[in-house]
């Protein structure tokens, strides 16, 4: 599993015009799900994305996580994340979960990550074509694995 994270003041998905996830500052997370994925990777990133250590503290260090800043969380489910680009000039895909088993495992995911963060979870909408705005704040990006 993997989740690309941007540190964002703001952040909004949009399917066919309408607005179905936003959130003000706080993460953006793009997730792929790989074929192999279960409870362990879930419970692994959810861990990793509630603290990850990505928010200034009062020294402006990065110190703290989203868990300790309240901000919201704005996960997207990816499957070009997990797309195998090593070699030639086309993705392959058989490194991402099929979609009915990435849909679970990224529902899995939504769930302990709502149960956990009261700070608030939203979402794109699995399978769609979605429109993604951002504003990255630093910018700060990293690609997390499970």
């Amino acid at each position: 599993m993997l989740a690309l994270i941007q540190r964002v003041t703001e952040a909004s998905v949009k399917v066919e015009g309408e607005t179905v996830g936003a959130i003000g500052p706080g993460l953006l997370a793009l997730v792929g799900v790989e074929p192999d994925d279960g409870e362990a990777q879930v419970r692994r990133i959810a861990e990793r994305l509630l603290n990850y250590r990505v928010f200034a503290d009062a020294d402006g260090r990065m110190n703290l996580g989203l868990a300790q800043t309240g901000g919201g969380l704005l996960l997207v489910s990816q499957f070009t994340l997990a797309a195998d680009t090593r070699s030639g000039l086309r993705p392959g895909f058989s490194t991402a979960a099929a979609p009915a088993e990435a849909e679970r495992i990224f529902s899995g995911l939504v769930a302990i990550c709502r149960e956990k963060h009261p700070g608030g979870v939203e979402t794109g909408r699995f399978g769609a074509h979605m429109e993604v705005s951002l504003v990255n704040d630093g910018p700060v990006t990293f690609l997390l694995k499970a």
